[in-house]
């Protein structure tokens, strides 16, 4: 069986697209088994499928791209045309290296992004306990999930925030040593505030109120973190109380003056507030900066630190993509492996025989007349004519045969001195790069 990685995401196909082929947690078990129950040459399936992508890892035939696209138009009810303009398709180990980059944050949206790698263990978690993986995906997710946190570990591909969310609540989180004792006010209740509570929530701030202009929307945001709601025309009276203020309304104009701002801080007893105004038009006057105790950063302050980190990862992710090669060459080792394993079975259970069948002639030998150390020399001497027999009769036959390039080649398998091996017969040497290709290939 070959690896086969199916799939859409946010550059091959467009929002609408992408929901509309979407899996929900709650229903992958139903569409693996179905998947592997509908479609003949798919013996194995884990599918990975998040808001920017939907995919498929199969141990599956060669036909079995096009099954998949069928099987998706039939029961995602979306035409096979709108599939075959969106989606791809990696075999082997190419497949092996897709999905290590996305497990690694290599192909996300946000370049490093780490939520990424979960979701994949997850969507091999779940195939696995739906019974639609074996031997194949089982390989291919060890490896993955290795070379990806080696990845994370070893390249700087995760360290520096590159959204404006994150940026801002990295940059309150080196301010303030422990944010665990801090309160957050947030002005507005859009996305980008959203994104903003979701990165507070997980630096466990104190505790957080979220203003809106709607107040009925403002309490729908802080319902999820179990923070407070107010009116943007109540944050004057309370402003004091917080030592964070993030601010994201889309107001066309200023809804936080300098005046406010400077009745707050006389009320802290110049005890630091810090705030970012990343609204365009500004939420928060440009004359606050020149208060002291207040520090207020712009969205162009926070822009010019987005991509002085995203260069610093776009390094990482050269630096990561070696490792990324790596990890595929190796899941096509240990595929081939894997693959042979019959063969070392035998081998080993070959040897296993010669060695039982020795032990009990000796034990035979030993009750008969006595001599331990006599048998002892038996045993030993028959199980190394026994074990090098078919190793010194291929290389007899290939000296007869002037088969240098078999002599070489078992001499580096039993690591035998160079000195017994004439200049004609010397051992194989390693493959160049080229040759390593075609051979991994």
């Amino acid at each position: 069986m070959s690896i086969l990685a199916y799939g859409l995401n946010y550059r091959t196909a467009s929002l609408d697209l992408r929901e509309r082929i979407a899996f929900p947690e709650e229903k992958l078990a139903h569409a693996l088994k179905s998947v592997t129950k509908d479609i003949s040459g798919v013996s194995e399936v884990a599918i990975v499928s998040t808001c920017n992508r939907t995919e498929f890892y199969c141990a599956a035939d060669p036909n079995s791209a096009e099954e998949i696209s069928r099987w998706l138009a039939e029961t995602r009810l979306i035409t096979l045309d709108e599939l075959e303009n969106a989606s791809y398709r990696y075999w082997d180990k190419d497949a092996a290296q897709h999905i290590i980059r996305v497990a690694s944050g290599l192909d996300s949206q946000m370049l490093g992004e780490p939520q990424i790698m979960g979701q994949v263990k997850s969507a091999y978690d779940i195939a696995r306990s739906s019974g639609t993986i074996g031997p194949e995906l089982n390989l291919l997710s060890r490896i993955t999930l290795k070379t990806a946190k080696q990845i994370r570990s070893e390249t700087g591909i995760g360290n520096n925030p590159i959204s404006i969310a994150y940026a801002a609540v990295s940059m309150a989180s080196k301010i303030f040593a422990d944010l665990g004792t801090k309160k957050a006010l947030l002005l507005g209740a859009g996305e980008t505030i959203g994104l903003v509570a979701d990165h507070l929530a997980a630096k466990n701030i104190g505790a957080m109120t979220i203003a809106n202009r709607t107040l009925a929307n403002a309490q729908v945001l802080a319902t999820r973190y179990n923070a407070d709601s107010i009116q943007l025309t109540d944050v004057a009276q309370t402003l004091h109380e917080f030592d964070i203020v993030i601010a994201s309304t889309g107001s066309s104009l200023p809804v936080l003056g300098k005046g406010a701002v400077e009745a707050a801080i006389k009320k802290r007893k110049r005890r630091p507030m810090f705030m970012v105004d990343i609204a365009v038009p500004r939420d928060i006057e440009a004359e606050v900066a020149e208060l002291p105790d207040a520090y207020l950063y712009t969205i162009d302050d926070l822009t010019e630190i987005v991509e002085r980190n995203l260069a610093q990862r776009q390094v990482a992710a050269s630096e990561a993509e070696s490792i990324v090669a790596k990890g595929a060459k190796d899941f096509q080792r240990e595929k081939r492996v894997q693959q042979d394993k019959d063969l070392l079975t035998s081998f080993r259970t070959q040897a296993n025989e010669i060695r039982e069948t020795e032990v009990a002639r000796a034990l035979r030998e030993l009750a008969k007349d006595g001599d331990a150390e006599a048998a002892i020399l038996r045993l030993s001497q028959n199980l190394t004519n026994k074990l090098i027999h078919p190793a010194t009769a291929a290389m007899r036959e290939a000296s007869a045969e002037n088969r240098r390039d078999l002599l070489g080649y078992l001499s580096t398998i039993y690591a035998l001195p160079e000195s017994n091996v004439s200049a004609e017969t010397q051992p194989l040497s390693k493959p160049s790069d080229s040759q390593s290709t075609e051979l991994e290939d």
